[in-house]
């Protein structure tokens, strides 16, 4: 009775739901963390930013900007609320910890990971660098994160109960995706190769209502944009149009493939966690081994390691072939950090686990700090109070649009790509003109007489030096890695990255 007794009176271990929470509490802190100082990140974040207030203000043209009609609207009523550009950072953020703790959550509960290893997971995925950096803006990327943790739950469970609900709502989540990011088209090629493993016959009973799934989006999207008055193939030319370009960007990249191995493995390497590619080599020997043995047979269910590993693998493999930039694999980055969990599991003590993966967290939070906040505070609100106190009601930009959300309703801005636009701005009253650094990180050189000038005011910005920021535009400039960071270099050389200059 005595030992009984003690056994009962012996404190609770904590349950994984607790670890879970609290290392999503952390993951937030970081995404959170001087955030009003950041500002929009990139170009495309403020442009999203702007077709969302455009919508709400009934202007549906670009509905379909970006192939993401789903990612707008969801965004529209908040632009109805706030102009307030840190408002839809700080909700974008949050969807993107929900999408992490999704999917830890799923892959907690399937492999039954003890409270430390679930919290390992969270926070090797959370603090990842570009999951940080892409955490942080207002694009699609952290509410693919989300829809792609139901996606992966949702299709999982179907190949392990192949009954026709549970392959309607994986086509129901794919169908969402697609709404959100066009980049979830790289999804199906992988359901079609998982789909071909199962072979259990459930498409000839519910592919039908499965494909009408897939399809209502588009036909419900395509007449919404019809009633604005929007051509029914928009949303397909927006497709159409990113695999064959009709002419060469602004930077002077038209092709779409580009064969490089080892952008993503460099990458990875010099980045990311090393944990991430020594999980993904584990994970290959583990399930190479299970194929040996003969316990992966066509026909049945994956366990999730091999599961896992068939998303990372071919999404790594298929992106090789196209332009790249790191945020290519942003469906990969929270698989690969399961394949380091739960391969890990497998081949090392428990305590080696942990220790690994504290170190692993500390490595990226230290990156976190040297590449996303050691670069801060940003200087377009500097910027923009000077033009409010000099009277500026019109003003260019050299190809970067950061300085708009910080600009009053009453002021204008006018993005160029050529310094010979100049003179017609000039004669429609535009007042001043900003070299933006941003030119460097698309690519845009077309600005050497505005830069011999002598500049009215001059601010440092070395958010615009970041290489991650670089990295993340050589899908725009189709440079390879090593070009692409000696271009980060070559913009740190140059310490005021924001110049202002008076048009006469």
């Amino acid at each position: 009775m005595p030992t009984v007794a003690s056994t009962n009176n012996a404190p609770e271990r904590p349950r994984p739901t607790a670890w879970l929470l609290g290392a999503l509490l952390a993951v937030a802190v970081l995404r959170l963390w001087r955030l009003p100082e950041a500002g929009p990140p990139d170009f495309d974040s403020v442009r999203n930013w702007q077709v969302v207030h455009e919508l709400a203000q009934g202007n549906f043209a670009h509905l379909f900007h970006h192939g993401s009609p789903g990612f707008m609207l969801l965004f529209a009523p908040v632009a109805a609320l706030t102009r307030s550009f840190l408002v839809f950072q700080l909700i974008n953020a949050l969807l993107g910890v929900a999408g992490l703790g999704m999917f830890a959550g799923w892959v907690a509960r399937q492999d039954r990971l003890p409270g430390p290893e679930a919290a390992g997971l969270v926070l090797l995925g959370g603090t990842g660098l570009l999951l940080t950096f892409s955490g942080r803006d207002f694009n699609m990327s952290s509410a693919s994160l989300l829809v792609a943790a139901g996606l992966l739950r949702s299709h999982y469970a179907r190949l392990h109960k192949p009954v026709p609900r549970r392959l309607v709502a994986g086509a129901a989540w794919l169908a969402l995706g697609l709404c959100i990011n066009y980049k979830f088209l790289f999804a199906v090629p992988i359901l079609a190769v998982l789909e071909w493993w199962r072979a259990d016959g459930l498409w000839r009973r519910a592919g039908a209502r499965a494909l009408f799934v897939l399809a209502a989006p588009y036909g419900l999207l395509g007449l919404l944009g019809m009633a604005v008055g929007l051509p029914w193939y928009r949303w397909l030319g927006f497709y159409w149009r990113t695999v064959v370009p009709a002419t060469a960007n602004t930077a002077g990249r038209q092709g779409t493939l580009h064969f490089d191995v080892l952008y993503y493995f460099r990458y990875l390497a010099v980045f990311e966690s090393p944990l991430l590619l020594l999980g993904l080599a584990a994970a290959l020997g583990l399930v190479a081994r299970q194929w040996r043995r003969g316990d992966l047979r066509r026909g049945q269910p994956l366990p999730l390691l091999p599961y896992l590993l068939v998303w990372a693998g071919c999404l790594l493999a298929g992106m090789s072939l196209l332009i790249k930039a790191p945020r290519g694999l942003l469906l990969a980055y929270l698989p690969l950090a399961a394949l380091a969990v739960l391969s890990g599991r497998q081949l090392l003590p428990r305590r080696v686990l942990l220790v690994g993966l504290l170190a692993a967290v500390g490595l990226n939070v230290h990156r976190i700090q040297m590449q996303l906040y050691a670069p801060l505070p940003g200087r377009y609100p500097a910027v923009a109070a000077w033009l409010r106190q000099h009277g500026a009601t019109r003003v260019a930009s050299t190809v970067g649009n950061g300085l708009a959300p910080y600009l009053s309703p009453s002021q204008s801005l006018t993005v160029i790509t050529d310094e010979r636009e100049l003179a017609a701005l000039r004669r429609q009253g535009v007042q001043y003109v900003l070299l933006d650094g941003y030119w460097r990180v698309a690519g845009v050189a077309r600005f050497d007489s505005l830069r011999r000038q002598v500049p009215v005011a001059a601010w440092a910005a070395a958010p615009l030096h970041q290489p991650l920021l670089f990295l993340e535009h050589s899908e725009f400039t189709g440079l390879n890695f090593e070009e692409t960071l000696a271009a980060s270099r070559a913009a740190a050389a140059d310490s005021l990255a924001l110049l202002l200059y008076r048009l006469r």
